[in-house]
Formats: C-alpha cells, structure tokens, sequence
C-alpha cells in the first residue's frame, strides 16, 4: 500500500515513504521513488534553499525568528530541509543559551556534551527546524581567532570527541550539520583567504575531527567560505568528493556556508556541494538554463538529489517518535543543564595560599566582598553573529554572588575610576574583579568589505552597484561588531584596574570572561586567584558564584594552551589572502620550540587533590586500553579530568599528542581504577600515494598525566 502510494504521488507521498522506511524499505530505493515523482524544476529547487534572493538584507531579522526552508515540495508533502544554527543553543525565539562550545570543551565531557547535544536538538525541533548546524569542528589555530568561542579548542582528539557527542545528541531530534569545511580559523577574511596546507598536516591534523563526527552519525557537512589550495571550498572537488565521499564514504549531504559561500551553479554540484544556503541565488540563475542546455546532465541533479531526499527520510525515520511541546524550550530542566555545564566549564588557573590557606572557595561567614568590573553587573553571553541566542533571562555574576552569600555586604564599583575602585577593594573582605571580552571583541565578523559580491548576480559584478555595495561594506566593517581579536591581552585599562585592586586587596580574585585564551603576564603573579568563565550562557553568573563560594567544584581544564607570549604562537594576519597551516601550534609549537606554557594544555585547579598510578596498558595500530588508579588525596569531594598523553621521546623535545581521557569524580579519600581507550590516531601517519594509514617512526611512549606534561621520564613504551 505505502510503495503504490508513493508511487501515485500526492501530499502524502512523503509521509508513505517515511513509514516505508521505518518498515525496513530500503532508503536508497525510496529515495529513488520519490526522485521519479519529481518534475525538472522541483529536482533543481532541492539544491538550493527556497526563500528569494531578494530577501537577502532581511536575513538578520528573520534567523531568530524562523528556520531558513531548502527543498520544501508541497505537491509531495516533503517538508525539505529546515534550517537553524546555534552552537551555544537554539537561535530562534527565546532558547536555552548554553555555554559557548569552547567553555564546554573545558568540562572534558562527552556525556555532559551529549546531554546538551540532545538538548538543542529538542529545542530546535519544538521551533520547527529538523536541520541544526551546531557542530563546529574547526580547529584553534590561534587565539585570535574570533569564532574561537564556537569550536572544541586546539586538539584534533578532544574535538573529535567532543564534536561527535554534540553529533549524537542532535540526532535524536534533527539532523545535525557539521562545519565548516576545512581549514576554517580566521575570520576578517574568511571570504578570501587562500590556506596551503600539505598533504600530512591536513589529513593528519586538521581532519580526523571531521572524520570522527561523520563516524558518529553526521548527516550533513557544511563547507567553508574559504580556499584550499587555490580552489574556494564549494568547488573543491579533492576535498568534497575525494576526500569526503570516496575516502571516508559519508553518505550524508553537504550544504553552503550562506551567500557567499557558494562561487559556480554546476562546478560545485560536480564538486559534491548539494545544497546552496539559504536562497535563490546562483543555482536559481543559471541551473535551469544549464539543465537545457546539456551543461547540467539531469543525472548529475538526481545523484544530490538523492543524498539529500535519502539523509532527510533516514532522519524522519530513525528520530525520536514523541514530538517535543514548545513548553521544553527554555525549559526548568535545561537552565539546570545550562548551569551544569557552565560549572563543568569553569577553569580554576591559579589559586595562591593566604594566611595559609588557598584564597577560594571563599569562606562561608565572609563578612564583605568588593565586586569591581562592568561586567559583573551584565549578563555577557558572547558573540552576537548567526550564532546568538536570545535568553528569556540571564544572570549577572553580581546578582548571583548576592544571592549566593546573603549574609554579607557584596558592594560593587564599575571600575572606571580606578580610585574608587580600590578604596572599596580595600575595605572589603575579599575582592572579585570581573573583566574580560564582549561581542565588539570577537565573534562572527557578519559585515565585511572583503567578500565577492558579484554572487548576488551580473549587475554586482560588473554593473555600477557593485563599487557602491563594496564601498558600503567597507564603512560598514569599520563599526560592525565581532571579527578577530585585535589584542591577546585584556585592555590595559582593565589590566591597570586587576594591579590596583590587587596592590588595595591581597585577596582578590580575577574572573575572566571571554572565548579563547588570555595572556595574563603583566599581573596575574600579582593576583592570588584567577577563574576563567567563559561566556557561561544564561546561568554563567550563578555558576561563577557557586564555584567561588565553594558551593561546586571548579570542572574544567584549558582545551588549548595559553602562553606567556604571543610570538610564541603561530603568526596571525587578520587580512591574510594566503596562509600556510603547518601542524605547529598551540601546546605543540610550544613544545616543538622548548617555550613553557604559562598554563599548559589541560590545565586546571580543583577544591581537592588527585594522585594518579599507572598500572599496565595494551595497544596497537588500532588503538588499546590503559588502566590508571586515581585517588582523591583531598579533603572533599571533587573531579579531575585524567589524561594519556604519547610522545616520540627520541625527539629533542618531545611534543605531546594527547591521546585519551577520561573525567573521574571521587568522594575525599577514594580511589578507582579507570580504564581509558587509547586513540591509536595520533600515532600513524597517512600515506599520500595510498591513503593508507601506518606508525609514524621514533620511540613512542605513554603516560596519564593531569595537564599536558614536559617531563616524560615516567613514560612507558607504548607499543
């Protein structure tokens, strides 16, 4: 009954088709099915999306407020593609903000990253969207980079992990799209810049994440604006279907990076792109015309066509059955998951001992604290690009330290005269200077006067708009908010401020807010505590209250390396139109050139102390398993997050790869021993000629270590 009844077409023949699938039809064949209903102009309006490109200007008002549609055919009921992004939570409406990607890297959780995974997905599904593109996969190559806030951080595992988690929970409810690819870590000239790369750092470094999160289900891959190797992403066919599809045999769909994303109609379809974002653009121009013209072979529409109609019936088939209320958007459940995670996230980078003691948790009958900063009395929930989620509240870390400690006199200055400032530090029992970035720092660099506009169509290309267009772009990108950092470093004013409050106030904390890593060197010796608190999403100012108050555990560990200088650091030109991506960054280039970390890769403090032994391990080209006894030596309760790092210990200077993790929580005294897999693929290199994977050569060695480590003498061979 259902095949005959796709087979007649209709309003119902996607629905008949879904529950085909969900019988056990195969899916490739009820693609197929659907494919023979379709008519010449339906087939090519799968491949872009369905909104007119005239409503280009109007994008920003309608992102928070409805999903972008590709794809949709009413006469056959197939609902299309339906579009949201956000990887800190649901872009439209009011949503759950959650920490921003990189904060939750900080927890080292893949099943605290799923539960949020699973999260998003159902709020995106409760608004409409069945497509959600919250899985950023890219690598952080450099601090500076203003979307650091929305990947993993700088290690290919973790990310990998961390990314495939995110995957998973998607799934459940939408399918989850994963970006960009590749080669995608800077933003002011994301539409131009042409990256070099050779064969073994990029098959080696800056993909296996992506590959990890197509292992894990993905069912979509969005591409980047940027070149690879002369050749803009959307048409890359090496990548796209080399690499993509023939290598790794993802069977999923590949959409545009929006607008100016996709540069040729038939080019990038016969590279492998299917899908162009979000409107009738490029493809809706030229394709029907190359359709009758024998350019476009119809065989060639049908092959995206049916990666696209197979991926969406696989997803309406397998998703969870219950359909989610709009009551779980925003709901008590997820705030109390957003608060979790945001305590998960936060980083303890140091905490001095005063009169004996360690400065925080701060003590319970504390009679007065000095709460210094702007930013303490405003929610500050990161970039406001496509990725911005709109809250129905957000907490402050001032509220929440009032609420926290209602017994005690919490004061707070803004900061900007800095006597002021310190004569209330001074008086104070305890001082919380709260500084950092906001979205005028970093974030998606949405205007730019670096991008083509001759996409839009011949008349920017050639015409007389296209020098006005460009030259409004151009003012435009001098007063928009967001783009890549300028500065490593907080504001010197704000650095003058933490020196001031410190020198009033021996006890004084510094919270840090921002998305990557910030240098510290000119005062943080003179400060006894330092947090860093990411952007913490709607309950970040609760999260930093119960973790300076000793009410939780500070969770996390640094997913990237911070410094004590910037040279240190790969070079970083935020106009760049060429770079070369080599595999020396972060903790690597550090190790690779002797440069100590002011705090390592997998750095963090907690309320208590582990002691980690190495019982034994098995490992070969395929991977392995090791067994660590970690104790909790503390007097409380608390987490630490236990690393295996590996290294070619014949090298001069050894540089750690890590390898694998796991996040122990023990009650005060206990002790376990935790048995953690061992990621084979740090450890083998890939054949160019082949594409076959081997051991790279050298004197492999393992250890568990807490952050990663510079001395390698209790190291045992791995292999």
């Amino acid at each position: 009954m259902a095949g005959r009844s796709i087979e007649r077409g209709g309003p119902h023949a996607w629905a008949d088709a879904v529950r085909a699938v969900q019988r056990g039809a195969d899916a490739d064949a009820t693609a197929d099915r659907l494919l023979g209903l379709l008519r010449d102009r339906e087939l090519l309006g799968l491949l872009d999306g369905d909104a007119p490109g005239w409503m280009l200007p109007l994008i920003p008002l309608l992102q928070p407020r409805r999903p972008f549609t590709a794809g949709a055919i009413p006469r056959l009921g197939i609902p299309g593609v339906r579009f949201t992004d956000g990887a800190r939570g649901v872009v439209l409406g009011r949503a759950t903000a959650f920490p921003v990607a990189i904060a939750r890297a900080a927890a080292w959780d893949p099943e605290l990253e799923e539960r949020v995974g699973v999260a998003i997905g159902l709020e995106a599904r409760a608004s409409g969207a069945n497509y959600a593109a919250s899985v950023c996969v890219n690598l952080l190559r450099h601090p500076a980079w203003g979307r650091a806030q929305e990947c993993y951080g700088e290690d290919p595992l973790l990310t990998g992990v961390l990314g495939s988690a995110t995957t998973r929970g998607l799934r459940r409810n939408v399918m989850a799209c994963v970006k960009h690819f590749a080669l995608n870590s800077m933003e002011d000239a994301r539409f131009e810049v042409d990256v070099d790369v050779d064969e073994h750092a990029l098959h080696e470094v800056y993909l296996p994440q992506f590959r990890a999160t197509i292992d894990a289900g993905a069912d979509s891959i969005m591409t980047a604006y940027n070149r690879i190797r002369g050749e803009y992403a959307d048409v890359n066919r090496p990548l796209l279907t080399g690499v993509l599809r023939e290598e790794w045999g993802f069977r999923g769909f590949t959409t545009s990076d929006w607008v100016f994303g996709t540069h040729a109609a038939v080019d990038s379809l016969a590279a492998g792109l299917d899908v162009e974002m979000p409107l009738r653009l490029i493809r809706a121009r030229r394709l029907p015309r190359a359709a009758r013209s024998g350019r476009l072979p119809r065989a060639l529409a049908e092959e995206a066509g049916r990666r696209i109609l197979r991926t969406c019936l696989l997803h309406a088939a397998q998703r969870d059955r219950a359909e989610p209320a709009r009551t779980v958007i925003a709901s008590p459940e997820h705030r109390a998951l957003a608060k979790e995670a945001a305590v998960a996230a936060a980083v303890l980078l140091r905490n001095e001992r005063i009169d004996g003691r360690p400065l925080l948790p701060l003590p319970p009958d504390i009679g007065s604290v000095a709460v210094i900063g702007a930013a303490a009395a405003r929610p500050n929930l990161g970039d406001h690009g496509s990725s911005r989620v709109r809250p129905p509240t957000a907490d402050t870390p001032l509220d929440a330290l009032r609420a926290a400690l209602p017994a005690a006199d919490v004061c707070w200055d803004a900061g900007r005269d800095e006597r002021t400032a310190t004569a209330l530090a001074r008086d104070a029992d305890a001082a919380v200077v709260v500084v950092g970035y906001d979205q005028h720092d970093e974030g998606e660099s949405v205007v730019t006067g670096r991008v083509d506009v001759g996409v839009l169509g011949s008349v920017f290309r050639r015409g007389p708009l296209r020098p006005v267009v460009v030259g409004l772009a151009h003012l435009a990108a001098r007063f928009v908010r967001g783009g890549d950092r300028e500065r490593l470093t907080l504001r010197p004013h704000d650095e003058s401020l933490i020196q001031a409050v410190a020198a009033a106030n021996p006890r004084t904390v510094v919270v840090l807010i921002g998305g990557s890593a910030i240098l510290t060197e000119s005062w943080r010796d003179r400060v006894p505590a330092v947090l860093l608190a990411w952007y913490g999403g709607m309950a970040g100012g609760a999260a930093i209250a119960d973790v300076l108050t000793g009410a939780a555990e500070p969770g996390g560990r640094l997913p990237f390396a911070i410094p004590t200088d910037a040279a240190h650091l790969p070079p970083f030109r935020r106009l760049a139109r060429r770079v070369v991506y080599d595999d020396r960054w972060g903790q690597r280039r550090l190790d690779a050139d002797g440069h100590p970390a002011a705090h390592p890769f997998g750095w963090g403090l907690g309320y208590t102390d582990f002691a980690l032994t190495w019982e034994g391990h098995r490992f070969d080209d395929g991977g392995g398993e090791a067994q660590v006894r970690v104790e909790n030596v503390g007097a409380r309760a608390g987490t630490t997050v236990m690393q295996l790092y590996g290294a070619d210990v014949s090298r001069d200077r050894p540089v750690a790869q890590l390898l694998g993790f796991a996040k122990v929580r023990l009650d005060a005294g206990a002790s376990s021993t935790v048995r953690v897999a061992i990621d084979a693929r740090p450890t083998l290199e890939r054949d160019p000629e082949t594409r076959t994977w081997g051991p790279r050569s050298g004197d492999w060695r393992v250890l568990a270590a807490q952050h990663a480590p510079s001395d390698w003498s209790a190291a045992v061979p791995l292999r």
